[in-house]
């Protein structure tokens, strides 16, 4: 099967959301409303291929002055002014339109291209041009008649326009591929999202895609359950244990943790589900480094809460056994998340992972619907990792035997479910640890008493006719 050349945008996400790039001398609209970031999406595109040796030519039909442009991109890391008038030409060719009409601005561009050698044009400003148009068979020939000579000369076409234009548009059916940038408001939240509404002669991820713009210019983030589908393909076939950091529950569930195995627990604020995860990163060394990725304790409370439990998580950080992450919820976006774990697995190793919370997580998603297929597909790859995760999931009931999860049928994807929870006895309360579930290993069922002291956590079973009256929860 042939494979078309393509031309790598440079961008992160985007050239994996495009399975490889855009296809060279091919043509795309990039279309949105003012302000969704096509300027810098087409710009970012131009200087990276530049960077990389080719030649861009940026053509505007837009009466706006090229200076200010230059001043709005000079804040973004990709703009280098040494470029322009070198590699990359900027041409205004609004005077030609408004003057002499769209078959001149066909010539200028024609002769651009040939005398710049351009590899890529960039013209903004396409609603302009079918505006001037007198009806849609001549916005077709604009378009068919630099679509051309671009092809000729090996150039690959950008249009942009602030047009929300549909599928039948006459421009939309004479180019090879469709992006579109739009921003939603989620509650008091923004999200921008990026979509290819049509490809040709290429697969694409299909559907609605997050993205941001950073110092650095426009980043993607594709849906992480369509890019991370074969994880399973890569699991091992065969298993280690792992202690989990509490001597006294390695021997009831089988004599610990399986090693890329993913154990979740679940219980109110205060159960001891930090310290648990604390514990289990406790064992990381330089062989099998850790990382705790978190949401709401900072790293200095974290290291303050480990020495309370005897763990020196200051010398673990210093040798590169642990590394600490903390994470805001209110401004991040789930998918980047997930890929940034990834990439810190990865970068350093990593093969303990406590991720406190999965519910905090899920908070940071715009759309509720899609946390369990994301959630599915980051556990699925840090098992393929040969990573163990421990994660937490919090649950609003103190007392009381309601659950509720974050995503429905959360328990299907993991191997282990812990249960922690007080219990109300006549003058004090007590955590408890019911364990409700270990895959690929014998446990034992007991009920366990929890108990946090200075050497650490610890549990023991708990004996009923020691309760008396107790109130079981």
């Amino acid at each position: 099967m042939n494979q078309l050349k393509r031309l790598q945008s440079g961008i992160p996400g985007l050239d994996e959301l495009l399975k490889g790039g855009f296809v060279a001398g091919s043509s795309y609209i990039i279309q949105g409303r003012p302000g969704s970031g096509k300027t810098i999406l087409a710009n970012q595109i131009g200087f990276n291929h530049a960077r990389n040796g080719g030649r861009v030519l940026f053509a505007t039909l837009l009466a706006e002055p090229h200076e200010r442009l230059f001043q709005f991109l000079s804040t973004l890391s990709f703009f280098d002014r040494n470029k322009i008038g070198d590699q990359i030409q900027f041409v205004s060719a609004f005077d030609t339109m408004e003057n002499d009409g769209l078959e001149d601005v066909v010539k200028l561009l024609r002769r651009e291209i040939v005398r710049q050698k351009s590899t890529v044009m960039i013209l903004d400003g396409l609603l302009n041009a079918r505006s001037k148009a007198d009806s849609p068979i001549n916005t077709k020939r604009f378009i068919s008649e630099l679509q051309g000579h671009a092809a000729f000369a090996g150039c690959t076409v950008f249009f942009l326009t602030s047009s929300q234009l549909d599928d039948g548009s006459p421009e939309h059916t004479m180019v090879d591929g469709v992006l579109e940038l739009g921003e939603e408001q989620v509650g008091t939240r923004s999200i921008r999202r990026i979509k290819m509404r049509k490809t040709r002669g290429s697969g694409a991820i299909p559907g609605a895609h997050e993205c941001e713009i950073t110092d650095d210019g426009l980043v993607v983030y594709p849906r992480l359950e369509s890019t991370i589908i074969y994880s399973a393909m890569r699991d091992s076939d065969h298993f280690s244990l792992l202690p989990s950091g509490l001597p006294s529950l390695d021997p009831l569930i089988g004599g610990g943790l399986t090693s890329s195995s993913v154990t979740l627990l679940v219980g109110p604020s205060g159960s001891g589900k930090t310290c648990f995860g604390l514990s289990f990163l406790g064992q990381c060394t330089l062989e099998e480094p850790g990382l705790h990725f978190g949401f709401y304790e900072s790293p200095q409370r974290l290291r303050l809460k480990a020495a309370a439990l005897g763990l020196d998580f200051h010398a673990l950080e210093q040798s590169g056994a642990l590394t600490v992450m903390w994470k805001s919820i209110t401004t991040e976006l789930i998918d980047k998340l997930a890929l940034e774990l990834l990439r810190t697995v990865e970068e350093k190793s990593i093969k303990r992972v406590f991720l406190d919370s999965l519910g905090g997580m899920g908070r940071a998603a715009a759309d509720k619907t899609r946390i369990l297929d994301l959630y599915t597909a980051l556990m699925g790859e840090l098992r393929a990792r040969n990573v163990t995760v421990v994660a937490s999931w919090e649950v609003r009931s103190l007392l009381g035997g309601e659950i509720d999860a974050p995503a429905p049928d959360l328990s299907g994807i993991v191997d282990n479910l812990l249960l922690l929870r007080f219990v109300q006895e006549p003058a004090e309360l007590k955590r408890q640890l019911s364990i409700l579930k270990i895959r690929d290993n014998p446990y034992d069922p007991a009920l366990l008493e929890v108990v946090i002291g200075k050497q650490g956590l610890d549990v023991k079973k708990v004996h009923f006719h020691a309760l008396g009256d107790t109130n079981h929860v």
